[in-house]
Parts: C-alpha cells; sequence; structure tokens
C-alpha cells in the first residue's frame, strides 16, 4: 500500500484500455468510392455468384426505370431497398443474384430526342425512322451509363456489366415472340375504342401514364330540338337540354342518352319548351338563368324511348342533318346535369359502348393532334381541343352554338379534376383510333393449355389457376400471390376487376413494333408460326429496326404474298416491353420455368409494371411472373410534400451522398416506414446520422476492445459469469428477429432491432458494466476472457447483420479486423451462434436492469448537490437483491450494496483505488491499490 504522503501514482500504463485505428469520424463521402473500385478489383459481385453456386437460387427481379436523366431519390430508395432484401437473402445462404435493368424504348425518351429537334426548330416527322431510331437508342444508352454509375454509387451490387436492356436485339426478338404468343392463341384484336389519348405526344397512353390535375373547364348547357316522340308527340319542338364540360365534343354528337328511371319535366319559359330532369332544375336555372316556367308535362324516362332530336348544327347538312336518336343509357343519374346525355361515340368509353349497341360508329372526326379533319363540315381544320380558348365561353364552338340558338349557358368556372399526360403535363382526350388490344374476358390460350401457350415454359396444373379468359386469370394469380404489405392485394385486386381490354399499340416511332400483318381484304392478322419464328429470328440478327427496313416478303415465305398483306407500324405500349422482363431475364438467365421470388417497387405500379407483368405472363404462362410483390411509398420532402422543382424542395440523392455517404442514405431509406410514403430533408437525414454515429461507436468499441483477441482466450460458454450468459440469451433473441423482420421484408423493424441491440442492451449496460472487468482484470482473468469471448461473438454477429444496409462501414469494420485484400464481409453468411446456456436468466437479469435504472436515478440528485462525483462513490440500499451483494455492486457500479427498504443512497467512506477508481473496503489510502490491481500489476507496484 501506499504511503499517505507519497504522492498519487499514475497507473494508466497498467491499464488495458481498447486499441483501434478505427477513427470515430466516419468520412463516408470520401472512403465509400475507394471501397467501390475494391469490390470492383475483386470481382466481389461475380465472385460471390461462384460461392454461392449450387445453393437454392432467390431472385429479386428488378423493375427498369427510364434511362433518362440523372436518378432521384424515388430511385435512391426503391434502388436501396432491393438491394438490402438482395444482401440479407445472400447472408442468408442462398444465391441471390440481381441483375439490374433499363426501360429505354417509349415515349420519355421520344420525348426527350423530339425537345431536341423542337429547339432546333425541326419537325421529327421529317427525319428518317432509321436515324429518329438511332437518335433515341444513343439517348437510351448515354443515360443508362449515367444512371449504372450512380446506382453503384449507392452501394447497390449486381451484375453492372451485364444489365438487361429492352433496346438490347434479344430483348427485342423475346419481346416480339411474346406479342406473337398472344396473336397464335387468339388473344389479340384490332378495334376502334375510345383510349386516353395525348395530343400534343399524338399518341394513346395507358392509364399508368396519366395523372389527375384539379383543372377548371368550361361548361355549357345545349339544347337539342326533339323532332319526334312516338309515345308522347307532345315533346315535339321541345329543347332537351344536355350539359357538358367538353364542349369540344359537341361537333362529334351522335346520339342522347336518358335514364329510364328518371322524372323528366317539360315546362315553357317565355315560348320556348325545355326538357330538363326534375331533380336537377334548380341547378339548370342556377347555371342558365333560365327559371321553370309553366309546367307542361313530367314525363317518365321511358317515354323518351324511339324520340329523335336535331344536331344544333343541323343546317349545315350531312353528318349534322341526321337525326339523333335518344337512347337508354344505365349510365345517366340525377348526380350532376340535367338527367340526358349527349353521345359522342368517339370520345368518351360509355357513348361508344351504348352506340355500337344501336349501330352507331365513330366517325374519327379529331385527328392525332387534337384538330378536327380538314374535312368536317364544322370547325373542320381548327382547333386543338384542349386549347382553352378554342373551347372557352366565347370561343369558335360557343359562338356558333349562340348563333344558332342553342347555348342555352355557358360559364368558364366549372372546377373538376381531369387528366393529363405525366410527361408533357398536356391534357389528354379520350379518342377513338384504330388500335391492338389484348382482350380481358374471352377465353385464352393458356387457360385451354394449347401448344402456343404449352412451349412456352408453362406452370404446372397446380399453378395456372382456375380462369377461362386473361381477367379470371389474372385474379386467381392475384389470389396465390404473397402481397407486401397485404392491403396492396385489394388495391391491384379492384383494379384488374375494373380494368378495360389492354390496348397495346402506340402510334409512336422508338419502341418494339407490333410485328403483324393484316390482310388487306379480311382486315385479319396473319398467324403463321412459320412467319412468327422468321420474324423473332430477324429480330434477334438485327433488333426491332429489322422491321422498319425488313423484305417483307422474305419473312413472310413462300406462303404468302406480300400484296395480300399490310405490315403494322404502331409499336407495342413500353408497358408490354417491361411486362415482359420476365421472359428475356429471369427464364432466359435461369432456365424455363424460372420465376421471380420478388418484384419490388413503388405504389403506382399497382396499375403499371406490376399489373402488366401480371397480365403478360398470365396470358402466356397462365400464372403470375413473380411469387411474392411489395409495394413501397414515394419520397417527400421534410414536410411532407411532393418534391418539385417549382417548390424547390427537392432533395438529390447525388447530393446527399457527397455530403454524408451512401450509407446515411441507406440508413435512412430502411429506418422508415417504408410501405407509406416517407419524408427527408435535413432534420430526418440529421436522425438518420445520429443512429449511424452510434452503431459505428458500438464497431468502434468491439474493435478497440478486441485488439489483440486469439483463439486460445476462447471461454466456454458453459465457464462464463452470469452476465456474459445472458448477454448470449439476448443475442439468440436478437438473431431470430432479424431473421423474421429480413424475411417479412421489415427492415424498418430490422434496423430497429439493431440499434436497440446495439445503443441499449450493449453500450448502456454491457459495455459499461464490463469495461472495469476489461480495463482492470488480469489478461488471463477468465471474466475478461469471456467477456472477449462475447464480444467477438458479438463482432462477428453484428458486422454480418449490419451489412445488407450499412455495405460500406460493414467492410470497413471487417477489414479494420480482418485486412485482406481478396476478401469482403459480403462474401459471409449468417453468423452460427455458440449455444447459450439452458438455463433462462432473462427474468433475474431484467430485474436487476430494472433496478439499475432505479439506482441511477436516485444516484443523480446527489451528482447534482456534488454529495458524489460519479456512481463509485455511492453505496447503495435496494429492496430485494436478485443477484449477491458483489454482483449488483458490480452491474451498478457502486461501491456497496445491501438489502433494504426502498432504495436510497448516501456516500461511501471507502477509500478509491488510484488504478480502477473503484471503492473498496480493503484500500486505506486514496489512490492506493486494492488487492486485485495489486495482484494484475505485480512488480510494477
Amino acid at each position: 500500500m501506499a504511503d499517505a504522503s507519497e504522492p498519487p501514482r499514475d497507473w494508466r500504463a497498467t491499464v488495458f484500455l481498447p486499441k483501434t485505428d478505427f477513427p470515430m469520424k466516419a468520412g463516408l463521402a470520401q472512403k465509400e468510392p475507394a471501397i467501390l473500385d475494391r469490390w470492383k478489383r475483386i470481382g466481389l459481385y461475380e465472385r460471390l455468384r461462384e460461392q454461392r453456386q449450387g445453393r437454392e437460387r432467390w431472385i429479386l427481379h428488378d423493375g427498369p426505370p427510364y434511362a433518362n436523366g440523372d436518378i432521384h431519390m424515388g430511385h435512391a430508395m426503391n434502388k436501396v431497398l432491393k438491394d438490402v432484401i438482395v444482401r440479407s437473402r445472400s447472408l442468408m445462404g442462398y444465391d441471390a443474384p440481381y441483375v439490374p435493368g433499363w426501360d429505354c424504348h417509349g415515349l420519355p425518351i421520344e420525348w426527350k430526342v423530339e425537345e431536341a429537334y423542337r429547339a432546333k426548330k425541326l419537325d421529327k416527322d421529317q427525319v428518317p425512322v432509321a436515324q429518329f431510331r438511332a437518335e433515341c437508342r444513343a439517348y437510351a444508352d448515354n443515360w443508362v451509363q449515367i444512371q449504372k454509375e450512380q446506382f453503384q454509387r449507392l452501394g447497390v451490387m449486381g451484375d453492372w456489366d451485364n444489365p438487361y436492356l429492352t433496346m438490347r436485339y434479344e430483348a427485342e426478338a423475346v419481346i416480339a415472340g411474346e406479342l406473337l404468343k398472344f396473336a397464335e392463341s387468339g388473344q389479340l384484336y384490332r378495334g376502334a375504342k375510345p383510349v386516353m389519348w395525348s395530343p400534343v405526344e399524338k399518341t394513346a397512353l395507358a392509364e399508368a401514364e396519366v395523372e389527375y390535375e384539379d383543372v377548371v373547364s368550361t361548361q355549357i348547357d345545349v339544347g337539342f330540338e326533339v323532332i319526334d316522340c312516338p309515345e308522347y308527340p307532345g315533346l315535339a319542338g321541345t329543347l332537351a337540354v344536355i350539359w357538358t364540360t367538353t364542349p369540344w365534343t359537341i361537333p362529334v354528337n351522335q346520339a342522347l342518352a336518358y335514364g329510364s328511371a328518371i322524372d323528366y319535366l317539360q315546362f315553357e319559359h317565355e315560348g320556348r319548351r325545355y326538357l330538363v330532369a326534375e331533380p336537377l332544375m334548380p341547378a339548370f336555372t342556377k347555371r342558365t338563368g333560365i327559371p321553370m316556367g309553366k309546367i307542361v308535362a313530367l314525363i317518365k324516362g321511358p317515354v323518351l324511348e324511339g324520340a329523335t332530336a336535331r344536331h344544333p348544327m343541323h343546317h349545315l347538312g350531312g353528318f349534322f342533318a341526321t337525326p339523333r336518336p335518344f337512347l337508354e343509357g344505365d349510365f345517366v343519374t340525377t348526380e350532376a346535369g340535367t338527367g340526358l346525355v349527349h353521345m359522342a361515340p368517339d370520345h368518351g368509353e360509355d357513348d361508344f359502348l351504348l352506340c355500337k349497341a344501336n349501330g352507331i360508329e365513330p366517325v374519327f372526326a379529331v385527328d392525332a393532334a387534337g384538330f378536327y379533319r380538314a374535312d368536317w363540315a364544322w370547325l373542320g381544320g381548327q382547333g386543338s381541343v384542349i386549347n382553352k380558348k378554342f373551347v372557352a365561353s366565347e370561343g369558335p364552338i360557343c359562338a356558333d352554338l349562340r348563333a344558332a340558338g342553342a347555348l342555352l349557358g355557358a360559364s368558364d368556372d366549372f372546377q373538376h379534376s381531369y387528366p393529363h399526360s405525366w410527361r408533357s403535363k398536356a391534357k389528354v382526350i379520350f379518342r377513338a383510333t384504330p388500335q391492338w388490344f389484348i382482350p380481358m374476358d374471352v377465353a385464352n390460350g393458356a387457360a385451354a393449355g394449347d401448344s402456343a401457350v404449352a412451349g412456352a415454359g408453362a406452370a404446372d396444373e397446380a399453378e395456372r389457376g382456375n380462369g377461362a379468359t386473361l381477367r379470371q386469370l389474372a385474379l386467381d394469380a392475384i389470389a396465390r400471390t404473397q402481397w407486401v404489405p397485404p392491403r396492396a392485394e385489394n388495391r391491384i385486386r379492384s383494379m384488374v376487376e375494373g380494368r378495360p381490354d389492354w390496348v397495346i399499340s402506340r402510334q409512336r416511332a422508338w419502341g418494339v413494333p407490333i410485328a403483324l400483318y393484316v390482310h388487306r381484304a379480311t382486315g385479319q392478322y396473319l398467324n403463321d408460326p412459320a412467319v412468327n419464328a422468321r420474324i423473332v429470328a430477324a429480330f434477334r440478327d438485327g433488333g426491332a429496326d429489322a422491321w422498319f427496313t425488313a423484305d417483307h416478303q422474305l419473312l413472310l415465305g413462300d406462303a404468302h404474298d406480300l400484296a395480300d398483306y399490310e405490315p403494322v407500324n404502331d409499336i407495342l405500349d413500353v408497358w408490354f416491353d417491361s411486362g415482359s422482363t420476365h421472359a428475356f431475364v429471369v427464364e432466359a438467365r435461369y432456365g424455363d420455368g424460372a420465376r421471380a421470388n420478388l418484384y419490388v417497387e413503388g405504389s403506382d405500379q399497382h396499375r403499371g409494371w406490376f399489373q402488366s407483368s401480371l397480365l403478360e405472363s398470365c396470358g402466356t404462362r397462365g400464372r403470375a411472373p413473380y411469387d411474392a410483390v411489395l409495394t413501397h411509398g414515394f419520397a417527400l420532402d421534410g414536410q411532407g410534400r411532393k418534391m418539385s422543382k417549382s417548390l424547390g424542395n427537392v432533395v438529390d440523392p447525388l447530393k446527399v451522398i457527397g455530403e454524408s455517404g451512401a450509407d446515411i442514405l441507406r440508413l435512412w431509406a430502411v429506418s422508415t416506414d417504408y410501405f407509406d410514403d416517407i419524408r427527408i430533408g435535413k432534420e430526418v437525414l440529421a436522425t438518420a446520422s445520429d443512429s449511424y454515429r452510434k452503431l459505428r461507436n458500438t464497431f468502434r468499441y468491439l474493435l478497440g476492445a478486441l485488439d489483440g483477441f486469439a483463439e486460445e482466450e476462447r471461454v466456454p460458454v458453459a465457464e462464463m459469469p452470469e452476465l456474459e450468459r445472458y448477454v448470449l440469451h439476448l443475442l439468440h433473441a436478437l438473431d431470430m428477429e432479424l431473421k423474421e423482420a429480413a424475411r417479412g421484408f421489415e427492415f424498418n423493424r430490422y434496423v430497429r432491432l439493431l440499434a436497440d441491440f446495439a445503443n441499449e442492451d450493449l453500450s448502456a449496460f454491457f459495455f459499461d458494466v464490463r469495461k472495469d472487468s476489461l480495463y482492470c482484470d488480469a489478461v488471463g482473468d477468465v471474466k475478461r476472457r469471456a467477456y472477449r469471448t462475447v464480444l467477438d461473438v458479438l463482432f462477428h454477429a453484428l458486422v454480418r447483420y449490419a451489412a445488407p444496409v450499412l455495405v460500406f462501414t460493414a467492410e470497413e469494420v471487417w477489414q479494420a479486423r480482418f485486412p485482406d485484400t481478396a476478401s469482403s464481409v459480403h462474401f459471409l453468411e449468417w453468423p452460427i451462434l455458440p449455444d447459450p446456456a439452458a438455463e433462462d436468466l432473462s427474468a433475474r437479469w431484467q430485474a436487476v436492469r430494472a433496478l439499475r435504472v432505479r439506482v441511477t436515478e436516485a444516484i443523480e440528485p446527489l451528482r447534482r448537490e456534488k454529495t458524489v462525483r460519479s456512481s463509485l462513490e455511492a453505496e447503495v440500499i435496494v429492496p430485494d437483491l436478485p443477484l449477491d451483494a458483489a454482483q449488483l455492486a458490480e452491474a451498478f457500479i457502486v461501491a456497496k450494496v445491501t438489502p433494504g427498504h426502498g432504495v436510497d443512497v448516501t456516500r461511501t467512506d471507502y477509500r478509491k483505488c488510484g488504478r480502477c477508481w473503484r471503492h473498496l473496503p480493503e484500500v486505506t489510502v486514496d489512490d492506493s491499490l486494492c488487492d486485485r490491481c495489486a495482484s494484475v500489476v505485480g512488480d510494477k507496484a
């Protein structure tokens, strides 16, 4: 023991402090690129495929983004989530390949190339198709290369040297082949139906290419003079009033629809008679200023059967002079309008179906750009119909109706939701044009199991579904698929239940052509497997461009004369392209019949890729192309608003990576409840950074505390102190929960469990309690060795658990302990933990920890009053002793624990050991050594 008169001895050199070069400051933005370069040098992805060869394969099939522009936060969130899922499956020991892909065809790319033409005041339609397609291909290829680097910078691991591109020749050949399977099984027809049409882009649009915005439109009330009404002759001369918010459809009107259950009021005002649904009279008067006046008759809807009316512009003759019939329509209600609906079969689904059932066909008066065709008797060559001034109350349509005495009311103040193209942001219209369709409700080859489908790797009978139509097959497949979250099933089911036939044709240039020959006399497409085989072979050799430069007679062969056939020049809907990716990616790389385990995209893809893939696969294989589908929300700004350049609230993932590192962005992406829309901003990223810092410090502590650890130091579990065995119990419980979370794609729960374990169970408890043993016990002491043994187990487990999320940091941590230029943490598999002791220690140690919290709270007032400077100077009375007093003193990090009533704290009279700083009875002079420290220091004392 030291003499009281001697100065305090400095024992720091004898304390075993953690030692590591692993920095507390991450510097991720600077370190990550070097780690990426190293992964490329060692061929990380390729070597992992070699190591997992022969294991059970698990496939996440990548939904292709458009090769168009820098990546945005939605891309980053999506790719990170996919990467975490794939890496977690690899960690579980699966062979989990990831093949990234791009959607290279279609309007998004074509539109950008056209913008360049417009900037040069050039007309795209004057450029040869081959040249234009080549420019689209070059544009797409440029952005593929840029996005490829950006996605890799996120830490996404995959087959980047061999991604799939829908514009590759082999892909285009397979897409054409998939279309021809539909043709061969009779699941294809050409018809004129109203479809969503963009006058700006001059093409049909899929529903997934349309977004709705609130607009203010012109609303008009127009009177059609009744010519005759067999059931009530007294109706002749009356103005049957219709209401519409699309004045431009009046020049294409062909009929009027009424409701059989509606009561109509015939009334007279200032010498004119009007017909309006009785419940809608107040609204009609408010819009037009025409009061009810004298009631002439109350007419039941069925009375209008067989009645006809004049078009307001009947004086123009021809089309306009034809009487307009009244037709019963079950869609006519009294919710709005006048109870009478004007029918333009060119421009509405209900209009088309009702008119077609009564022998009235579309007239195709509005051209692709939204102008009335030049020979149209009224407003010929004028437009566009989406031009606000053209359709306004003072525009030419209303002016002519007003002059004809038919315009009863007009105002430019009707607010409602209206469809727009999500690319051009311009209004779209319903327009009947000849298009190619895949029918939803016609028995198809997949259900019948004919040879055209059976040769395409059709599913076995147990999987193929029970439906005879594409709709029934798709609904059956939806029921067989796992939807994450489960509510997604209801969403896609309702969409498939109510969707119309799939319009697959587009009137554009950049895409896979609908490679069919139509007989000039019959209008039927040629269904010849030999011709189809030659078409697919030509595409395989020369890509889809081959169709536009083909010797079509050579493709038709000797059995058919080109003079009898017309090649179709429409291209396929890009959703058919991406819907076919399962065929030229999953099946082409992993064999016929292979199916993806999982598709992952945003919630908008229920009407997009999820659905097009489902319909394509069900139509050709009789089953879904996936076992499970995961839907995530959208990335919003920090205030929960949609990101927009106009709002100035766009959070650029590349900027975040450049400032904070990809691991911070990755941690944010999976820490959120990504099944719903999620927020990102400075505060959110600060929270992610704080969580990251705590995890990094946990690894830093482990690396320092394990400095020099060797196998001979390891202690069997049975010989460990109870605390170490308890922590192994906690680790086993964590391990099971993490695996369950990963299997259920609940990575927000996964990250939370990992962080809570590191912060609460380890840093705030286990590490805190055992730091005295680590620093001050003898190197060979069994307790210290047991602690370091558990730390080693924790290290190997935690670095693996973190690897799918913190891909760069986990690599840095692993290399800090096991430096090897050819190795990687990402080659590792799920940890195999040592069996914990048989007894369940949870209850006792949970009681200890609960009591520890109470003790810490009781000590805190004495700290503030400076009665004690640290818990080591405190003696504690507790109501019960779940462990012996010495163990509790160590767990509470206090001088002494005694039983008593309640929790009470006093300052100890024990002296402080100069080396371990514990206050113990054997220390008689401050800063002299306790028995343990004297033994450890030995002769140095």
